[in-house]
């Protein structure tokens, strides 16, 4: 399934720079940046699962924000790309 995962971490407080990196960092780990705080996320239900609480864990509640968009195992057909920055295949072979 895809999920579009949208945030919002206060920098203004705390630890807010380290909670914001963190917050990339996960949605980096299961998937690609397509905004500056916007990332596909393709995985199976038991990966979802691990990453939602892993994100869950790193925000503060009372000033950050997550927004999680389901957009199904046919995500193919809903998701139009239009400009610069062309979207990666999750699904294509991998060169390292």
């Amino acid at each position: 399934m895809l999920v579009l995962v949208t945030y919002d971490v206060s920098v203004t407080e705390g630890n807010g720079a380290g909670r914001l990196r963190a917050v990339a960092k996960a949605c980096r780990d299961f998937g690609q940046r397509v905004q500056y705080s916007v990332f596909e996320i393709e995985v199976d239900p038991a990966q979802w699962t691990k990453l939602k609480a892993r994100l869950e864990g790193i925000i503060n509640p009372d000033v950050d924000s997550l927004r999680y968009y389901y957009l199904g195992a046919n995500w193919q057909r809903r998701v139009e790309h239009v400009g610069a920055k062309p979207a990666i295949d999750l699904n294509g072979p991998l060169i390292i």
